[in-house]
């Protein structure tokens, strides 16, 4: 990777990557990808390669339905920093979907982020909050951003499904709820559902009768990498880091050793990420205000307790995912101490 790097110091232009198919098909062409529950999906695979390289930087599967625009159900990454977005299993979105099917009612509104949420429209069949690109934040190299708005451009015309300005708005305040202590985060989610229920005119709406503003049910799925996406798009409110970690055999030493590495970096704590059998990622948070806030109070940090919760009420959890339902304001209870 050395001399790709090289060569885009050099080489400034248009975005310095392309996707590439490989192959596409109905859900039968690729058998091995476990959709047997979405018949109806086209699936491509594409890889990502710069040029001047021969092996791709990452490789992603994305699904249409009908003529609607395509949606990335996985990604997997192939270099040794982040790049465009962070790594995904289908394996895990799938089993996602499956948990929402089981517990959220046919007419519930799932807030999450944008791309997530864009999965869950599709695989779940839920309104949610979010359904187009919002496309932030652009995960880029630092050889990459002399390019930024050629490569913002190549997104929006590969997706085809850039956001509104007001969803774009709606995103932001979905960030400002992730970063709030619990209580005035779960607020601001009550805040953008009602939003939602009231802008919503669908038959669902209709047929639901009564205030669809207070009757229907609303909940919010993360995934342990937003984590990542949110301190990127807000480095002065949340303070944390990544650093991925062999799996070699032993895992109290990697757990020793990641310990240690977090300690002479003066980080607070820390959360785990599996990416394969020999990889894991620690995302890790510098103070207590990140500590405090309600996505960290969501995943299982060592220093917080999710099970213990009542801002937001803990329904599923699978790998990276965790899902909470937000309750109405009136059967909220006082969040613990700390969290």
């Amino acid at each position: 990777m050395l001399l790709w790097f090289a060569w885009l110091w050099f080489n400034p232009g248009p975005a310095p990557y392309r996707y590439q198919l490989v192959e596409e098909g109905s859900i039968d062409k690729f058998s091995q990808l476990g959709l047997e529950a979405w018949p109806d999906l086209t699936i491509a695979q594409y890889e990502v390669y710069a040029e001047e390289v021969d092996q791709p930087l990452a490789v992603t599967h994305i699904a249409r339905q009908g003529n609607s625009a395509p949606v990335r159900l996985d990604w997997e990454n192939r270099t040794s920093e982040l790049l465009l977005t962070t790594d995904s299993k289908l394996s895990e979105l799938t089993a996602l979907a499956g948990a929402i099917n089981k517990y959220a009612a046919k007419d519930a509104l799932i807030l999450a982020w944008w791309d997530t949420s864009r999965q869950i429209n599709l695989l779940a069949g839920r309104d949610t909050l979010f359904t187009q690109r919002v496309g932030e934040p652009l995960i880029v190299p630092a050889h990459w951003r002399n390019r930024i708005d050629a490569i913002q451009k190549y997104e929006q015309a590969f997706w085809d499904a850039t956001a509104s300005a007001d969803e774009q708005r709606r995103f932001q305040r979905f960030a400002d709820a992730l970063l709030a202590e619990p209580q005035a985060g779960a607020a601001i989610l009550r805040e953008l559902a009602a939003e939602a229920a009231k802008s919503a005119k669908s038959d669902k709406a209709d047929k639901a009768g009564g205030d669809a503003t207070t009757a229907r049910e609303a909940y919010i799925a993360i995934h342990v990498t937003d984590l990542y996406k949110l301190g990127i798009m807000r480095p002065e409110q949340f303070d944390m880091a990544y650093k991925n970690f062999p799996m070699e055999g032993n895992m109290h030493g990697m757990i020793g050793y990641l310990k240690n590495w977090m300690l002479e970096n003066e980080f607070k704590t820390y959360t785990l990420q599996s990416l394969s059998d020999k990889l894991v990622r620690g995302y890790f948070l510098r103070d207590v205000k990140s500590l405090n806030t309600l996505i960290a109070q969501m995943l299982p940090f060592t220093e917080s307790q999710p099970l213990d919760l009542t801002a937001v009420q803990l329904i599923y959890q699978q790998g990276g995912y965790w899902v909470y339902k937000i309750p109405p304001a009136s059967s909220e209870s006082p969040s613990p101490a700390g969290g």
